[in-house]
This record gives C-alpha cells, structure tokens and sequence, in this order.
C-alpha cells in the first residue's frame, strides 16, 4: 500500500509498479492520464483529485473583485507538466478579466527570489502563484517577499493566508489527506483500488487576512459576492 501526494509523484509510482495499491491526492488524474476515469479507475490507483486547474480562473476572478485596480498580475511557475493546464485556465480568465499575465518560470529555488525583478519591471500590480512542490517548500519566502513589494497576491491553499498572504481559495488538503484514510481502510478490507471510484471534493475554502488587507490598504467591496467575516 501506498499513500502519495502531487501529480508527478503518482505518474512516478504508476510507472514503479503495476500491482502495488496506490491511493493519491492529485490535479485531474483523468487528464494526467492516471486513472482510466473518475468513476473506475481501472489499475490500482484511486484517492481524490483536489479540482487545482478548474479553480485557477475562480482565484483570479475573486482577486480582480477585492483589487479591481489589478491590470497586470505576474505569475511564479514551475512550467511542469502538471502546472500547463492550470496555466491555461487562469489566462483564459485573465482574458475575460482584461488582466495582462506575465507567466515569470522557477524550476529552482533562487528562481523564486529572482523572479521579483521581472514583476516590478513589468509593473505587475498582482501576484498568483502556481502551486507546485518549489512553490510549497518556499510559501513562507513568497509571502515575505510579496508583502515587502506590497503586491496584493491570491494562493491557492489557505497555508498561504495563514502566514499572511493576502488571500487563498482551493480545497484544503488536510482534508483530502484525511479523507484518503477511508480508501486505506476499503483496500486493506479487500477492495480494490480499480473499483473505487476518485472523489471529487465538495467542499472549497476561502481565506483572507484582514492583517494584510489593512497592511495593503485594501477594502473588501460592501457588494462583494466575498462573505464578509462577522
């Protein structure tokens, strides 16, 4: 039995064995051509898909309402297999918002800090980082290095938020990582993983740090779809 988090981790492990059951939190497994579909996987991987891509325009949109200003947002990404699509998704939606991208890539950790000097050249006015295994290692140095450069910025796990970013909205993945246990216990009761279908979650969190909100200035609009904490 294996438990294992993160796309390329799990494309790793299907490619290790073939018989080894694997229960995975990942992006679109279907897409990223881990299981054979959502409702039968078929092979032995099964888990939860944490729906990252279909939420990358929905970050940007809620974004864009709390700092209407925003016309330019940088983007910090590992240009990895797993991050194309959620790429795709948020220019779509920078598209609909008329946002201008600048896609800035990190492969290694000195990428990061150094990817703040195109954002300023750029005049980036926004920050949405792509999450990736780098961008998760170094969330605390992005955060720090957003607020030092006064960039309102939109993560996509409430980690972020927690360590004053601005905001965050995804699935929270302590709770698919709990909730990949009950798949533990079926496969060591005897079912097995081709027959359990992928859950989706239902569930999303979004976070903001009213902290940083005062530190930047911003205002959460009186009309905003946001729920305003009472």
């Amino acid at each position: 039995m294996i438990f294992a988090f993160g796309t390329s981790t799990v494309r790793a492990l299907k490619k290790a064995t073939k018989t080894a059951p694997i229960v995975s939190t990942s992006s679109d497994p279907v897409r990223n051509g881990l299981v054979s579909s959502l409702a039968r996987p078929g092979g032995n991987i099964t888990g939860l898909a944490n729906l990252t891509p279909e939420l990358a325009g929905k970050r940007l949109q809620l974004v864009k309402e709390v700092v209407p200003q925003i016309s330019h947002a940088a983007v910090i990404w590992n240009p990895a297999r797993a991050a194309r699509r959620i790429m795709r998704e948020t220019k779509a939606a920078a598209n609909s918002l008329d946002i201008k991208l600048h896609p800035i890539a990190v492969r290694v950790p000195k990428d990061i800090e150094h990817s703040f000097s195109p954002t300023k050249k750029e005049r980036a006015d926004a920050l949405v980082p792509i999450r990736s295994v780098l961008v998760m290692k170094r969330y605390q140095w992005i955060v720090e290095l957003a607020a030092g450069n006064r960039l309102p910025a939109m993560y996509d796990g409430r980690l972020f938020a927690e360590a004053s970013g601005l905001m965050s909205y995804g699935t929270l993945i302590e709770v698919l990582d709990r909730s990949a246990a009950t798949y533990v216990d079926k496969i060591l009761k005897g079912a097995k993983p081709a027959d359990l279908p992928v859950e989706r979650p239902t569930k999303f969190n979004l976070a903001i740090n009213l902290k940083t909100t005062k530190q930047l200035g911003i205002t959460i609009p009186p009309r905003s779809s946001i729920r305003r904490p009472r």
